[in-house]
């Protein structure tokens, strides 16, 4: 009999208690699990987690099951689904909705210094509003000696939209296309993907207190299923600016300065 893997063991835990979407864990458990590992390589401070962007909680509950008290955030509208309510209520998963993330208003009854992790996985690539209401208050929420940690694509990846000149030669512009505007959900769109010294100047911008201490081009998560593609992705891996995701660390050890950075729009 087939040995269940990690993966079918962390789906069956899903199922349980009413399903998930099957394809996205499976797409990304990788992910998860490699960001989770690099996060313990250095970390020794606290353990409650602030998981902003959570959505069907695959990250939360990994987390929690790592040792890891965690306050969940996303959208009401999938914070009402009943498999989500119920996974979140057997891992003791706090959930918080916010209904709109760019005025972070409903994050404003989350206490001060109530959390030493901020994890922000895959979701800075997605705003579309200004950032400044949103970390006003993730600052207010970190504890001193707290980190915020983001995931997000490398834009100069071998499979980042850095590499399109075909459609650059043809007048098709650059980033998202017209047909994914138009064809695909507002919140699958990658609308701006950074590079590694960019994420590490978005905060330092934000504020002097923001200080980088991890800042890393991690290699391809999960590799092909077809032997030569994963030879070439792990050929590609060898040279770290193609790699194609970010990892980085933002420490807060102080409270001295807050969010510095004025909208001008």
């Amino acid at each position: 009999m087939k040995r269940p893997t990690p993966f079918d063991d962390y789906l069956s835990l899903f199922r349980q208690h009413g399903g998930t979407s099957e394809d996205y864990l499976k797409d990304h458990f990788e992910r998860f699990r490699k960001t989770l590992d690099e996060f313990n390589t250095s970390w020794v401070g606290g353990k409650r987690v602030l998981d902003i962007g959570a959505h069907w909680l695959h990250q939360a509950v990994m987390w929690r099951q790592g040792g890891f008290e965690v306050m969940a955030v996303e959208l009401p509208v999938v914070f009402q689904q009943e498999p989500i309510r119920r996974i979140a209520h057997i891992m003791n998963i706090q959930l918080h909705e916010c209904s709109d993330l760019g005025s972070a208003k409903d994050l404003q009854s989350i206490p001060d210094d109530s959390a030493d992790v901020v994890l922000f996985a895959e979701i800075l690539e997605h705003i579309t509003f200004n950032p400044i209401p949103l970390w006003s208050e993730v600052h207010r929420i970190l504890a001193p000696g707290g980190k915020i940690l983001v995931t997000t694509p490398n834009y100069y990846s071998w499979r980042g939209r850095a590499w399109q000149p075909l459609r650059f030669l043809l007048g098709r512009g650059g980033g998202i296309s017209v047909d994914e505007i138009i064809g695909t959900h507002t919140y699958a769109h990658h609308w701006r993907e950074f590079s590694l010294r960019e994420v590490v100047n978005y905060f330092r911008t934000l504020s002097p207190d923001f200080v980088a201490t991890k800042a890393k081009i991690l290699p391809t998560y999960k590799r092909s299923v077809a032997p030569w593609k994963s030879a070439i992705q792990a050929t590609l891996d060898t040279v770290p600016l193609l790699r194609p995701n970010l990892h980085v660390e933002i420490s807060l050890p102080a409270k001295t300065h807050g969010v510095t950075a004025k909208a001008s729009w």
